[in-house]
């Protein structure tokens, strides 16, 4: 399984939806699980984007999958980056 952070930005409409039903937040969380997407931590931050969410996939292709669907919903912007244990980095420097 592979770790990615996914920071995101809520449009108006993402906005007005969370405002309606905070639970929103979960739901969302449920349905990543759906598709195959362990959140591990997630954050509301201040700043540039509205959340930090880490997860865990088993490959790039399901969070594509999944960022496309919340992307075509409108409601949100995101941008997804692959997380590498320091330990890994190390160990690949190391060989």
């Amino acid at each position: 399984m592979a770790r990615y952070i996914i920071t995101s930005k809520l449009t108006d409409e993402g906005a007005k939806t969370l405002k309606k039903n905070p639970n929103r937040v979960k739901e969302v969380n449920a349905e990543l699980r759906e598709m195959g997407i362990e959140v591990l931590e997630q954050y509301v931050v201040l700043g540039n984007f509205d959340f930090m969410t880490i997860v865990e996939a088993r490959d790039e292709n399901t969070i594509f999958k999944a960022v496309v669907e919340y992307l075509s919903r409108g409601s949100v912007r995101t941008a997804t980056y692959r997380a590498i244990p320091v330990n890994e980095f190390i160990e690949t420097l190391s060989q």
